[in-house]
């Protein structure tokens, strides 16, 4: 089994960190530094850093609701960091991402997998978020969202997406792939700019009445939804997503 795949499978982090690891030479097989594509059998002793790891008992699924400032990261060295924000008991990393000005849900697991399956663009699994913008919205506003938009920074064409007037200054919005800072992108493409941005839904998981800074496990019906949903989809190494 490659390296990547097996940290992911045994629920230490994605196969996208899991390569980063590898790449800052901090992955350890047999006490020998790993390389990119190494492959690992039964027995074998892996390291990261100087801590062994082996396969996570309990697989785990939280619901978190990331105040603003919070980095999507697992990086120790980054202040702000969301591992230590949540603390929690066992390792568990960020579904994708949401950027460190935006708050709202996010998901934190331990099972690499499932991570990709989930976040992969190609699957086209929904995000739904509620924006503030800094004047009010118009209809060609809304529809030039809604239509592909070029995003001339990233030199990528967006999906067409739902999109619903909310308030005078504000809208939902439903999209099925994930660039970086997207909505706030297409956003200024029309003269905009994002004053809030708040994810209230991943898929069939709902932020509801989760009070900021607090988290909760995904409930057995969720997930079973959640792994319904998903059944079919891909799980090749992703893309990161930031928005």
């Amino acid at each position: 089994m490659r390296l990547n795949k097996y940290l992911s499978d045994i629920g230490y982090c994605s196969r996208r960190e899991a390569d980063r690891l590898i790449e800052a030479g901090k992955v350890f097989v047999d006490g020998v530094q790993a390389g990119l594509g190494v492959q690992v059998e039964e027995g074998q002793e892996v390291r990261v850093g100087k801590k062994v790891v082996t396969k996570t008992d309990r697989p785990v699924l939280l619901a978190l609701h990331k105040p603003r400032g919070i980095e999507c990261t697992t990086s120790k060295q980054v202040k702000n960091n969301i591992v230590d924000f949540i603390n929690y008991p066992c390792r568990v990393y960020p579904v994708g991402r949401l950027d460190k000005d935006s708050e709202g849900l996010i998901l934190m697991t331990n099972q690499g997998d499932l991570v990709n399956k989930m976040m992969r663009s190609g699957n086209r699994h929904e995000k739904e978020y509620l924006v503030t913008v800094d004047k009010p919205v118009n209809e060609g506003f809304l529809k030039g969202i809604a239509a592909p938009v070029y995003l001339k920074e990233l030199d990528v064409t967006t999906r067409p997406c739902e999109v619903e007037q909310t308030g005078k200054c504000s809208f939902r919005i439903i999209l099925t792939q994930g660039y970086n800072r997207q909505i706030r992108r297409m956003c200024e493409t029309f003269g905009f700019k994002v004053t809030k941005l708040k994810r209230i839904r991943i898929m069939n998981i709902y932020l509801d009445n989760l009070k900021v800074g607090t988290y909760r496990e995904v409930t057995p019906r969720e997930m079973k939804e959640l792994l319904e949903m998903i059944k079919d989809s891909s799980s090749e190494t992703v893309r990161e997503i930031h928005e």
